[in-house]
């Protein structure tokens, strides 16, 4: 009897539950990688995902080699092939997997015909179990983000003096909203050079007609990202000793040419498995505790609520959600996504930057993608699937569990509510504060209507118009919707008349 493991694309730890159970053994228990084309030509991915997702599984089955696993690694058109082919020549008689993040891919894989048995080994990549998860889902009424991340603090003891909160409040988030005036002094971001596993897929990749949709909108090089697990502890170090203690008070903020600010640009490896989300938290807490005198509790705090908080509730709602949760869609928007989120070409400048860094990096921080990309699509009615398969394809960092509750769900408020408590819906004043886009933009951020008005502004209040029944029994919208009424008649008409000759006009579906 001969046991073999199936290592997949964003499952590179050696600590992964499939490569656990025989850790013992692993001389004797042949492994394999498979870069499936198919696969790859689902989106017209960024081609930068796609060299730090292969070559970050080339570099991890060379470690694994070394490490003394027989380890096979192939190419093909897609998975079923070339793996029966290995589980014949080796003789396997069980195949072992960590059940995937993916939901897709979990089906994928229980709907191939393998001459063996099929083992799913749990899924540990998380702090919280999926089924911890969803009991502790199932007790409540509401799925309070808030409540899950301070049950999270306490179960696994992150920030926390005894049984309190430290500092004595759960939240900092009103000191971390600073918007970016005056000079800013901002951190370098580490990046590394490609070696000469990644330059061959560099090389390929951009050579390819596997991929001509991808290489007509995205840049491959420079290629900067780490690809292995020693790389990407080396981001986290970084990021703990340069840009931690100032994270907070300007992680919300945009700046014209800055595409990292101080955030920590550790989801690409969070979401591969280079890193385990528990042991990024023990660093930040430990650099806190190391230097507690010196730097702001609201900084530590902001980035363990993207971890602890934020990325453990998008994965626990994501698997708690029914099958359809993609396809709602609340607001019943049905606009196409427009050109322009591929070409980057819009005179609207906070788009055309935030896009042009896409384009060069796969990579925008949370409030570029929300309050920009997301609030955009939001407001001017588009279709949240194309919008959200956009994002999938756009992202360095995204993968079906992260984009569907963020775009879905935070970003396009298309399950009712389930996650947001208010659809994050602003107009250009929000951008004004909070970025330097609108100094340099053909459209005034203060004009609702004519022909320099921003559309940022006119598709806001069509939006909040629009969907006014849907909205008004949100208690939240209250205020909002108080300043909708007072606006004149004949201002609203002209706003609502305004944002549908440009949705007809200007918003055009990709060709």
């Amino acid at each position: 009897m001969t046991i073999g493991i199936w290592v997949l694309g964003d499952q590179l730890w050696a600590g992964q539950s499939a490569l656990q159970s025989r850790i013992q053994q692993n001389q004797q228990t042949p492994v394999i990688f498979i870069e499936s084309l198919h696969h790859a030509q689902q989106l017209p991915y960024h081609l930068q995902k796609l060299v730090l997702v292969w070559s970050a599984m080339r570099h991890f089955a060379e470690e694994l080699r070394q490490a003394g696993w027989p380890v096979t690694y192939t190419q093909a058109v897609d998975f079923q092939t070339p793996l029966i082919d290995w589980i014949e020549q080796h003789q396997i008689s069980e195949l072992r997997v960590m059940t995937p993040t993916d939901r897709p891919f979990a089906q994928l894989i229980r709907k191939l015909e393998l001459p063996c048995s099929l083992t799913l080994f749990t899924n540990n990549r998380f702090v919280w179990d999926e089924e911890d998860f969803k009991q502790w889902a199932s007790s409540r009424k509401r799925l309070v983000m808030e409540d899950f991340y301070r049950e999270g603090r306490r179960r696994f003891n992150i920030l926390m003096v005894g049984d309190q909160p430290a500092g004595g409040r759960w939240n900092f988030d009103r000191e971390n909203r600073k918007p970016p005036k005056g000079k800013l002094t901002l951190p370098e971001a580490l990046w590394f050079e490609p070696d000469t596993i990644t330059q061959a897929v560099i090389d390929w990749v951009k050579q390819s007609e596997a991929f001509k949709a991808s290489q007509t909108y995205w840049d491959t090089e420079p290629f900067r990202w780490g690809v292995t697990r020693q790389q990407a502890l080396q981001v986290l170090q970084f990021f703990v000793q340069t840009r931690l203690s100032d994270f907070g008070p300007y992680q919300d903020a945009m700046v014209t040419g800055e595409q990292t600010m101080w955030h920590a640009m550790l989801s690409p490896y969070l979401n591969l498995g280079l890193l385990h989300p528990l042991e990024v938290l023990e660093a930040a807490e430990q650099a806190y505790t190391e230097n507690q005198s010196e730097w702001e509790l609201s900084s530590v705090e902001g980035f363990v609520r993207q971890i602890l908080g934020w990325r453990e509730y998008m994965h626990g709602i994501y698997c708690y959600m029914d099958a359809d949760y993609p396809e709602r869609n609340w607001f019943s928007h049905t606009q196409p996504l427009p050109t322009f989120y591929w070409t980057t070409e819009t005179p609207m400048n906070c788009l055309h930057q935030v896009l042009s860094q896409v384009k060069e990096l796969g990579y925008a921080h949370h409030i570029q993608r929300l309050m920009i990309l997301n609030n955009f699509a939001l407001i001017a009615g588009i279709s949240p699937q194309e919008l959200e398969d956009w994002f999938h394809a756009a992202f360095i960092d995204a993968y079906d569990w992260v984009m569907q509750t963020n775009v879905i769900g935070m970003g396009q408020f298309a399950d009712g509510g389930l996650i947001a408590s208010k659809p994050y819906a602003a107009s250009a004043n929000y951008i004004k504060n909070m970025s330097d886009y609108c100094k340099k933009c053909v459209y005034n951020p203060r004009a609702r209507t004519g022909e320099n008005a921003c559309p940022f502004n006119f598709f806001y209040w069509d939006f909040l118009a629009r969907h006014y029944d849907k909205l008004k029994n949100n208690h939240r919208m209250g205020q909002i919707l108080r300043n909708l009424e007072r606006l004149a008649p004949e201002e609203l008409q002209q706003i609502r008349l305004q944002a549908s000759e440009w949705r007809t006009q200007q918003l055009n579906s990709p060709s």
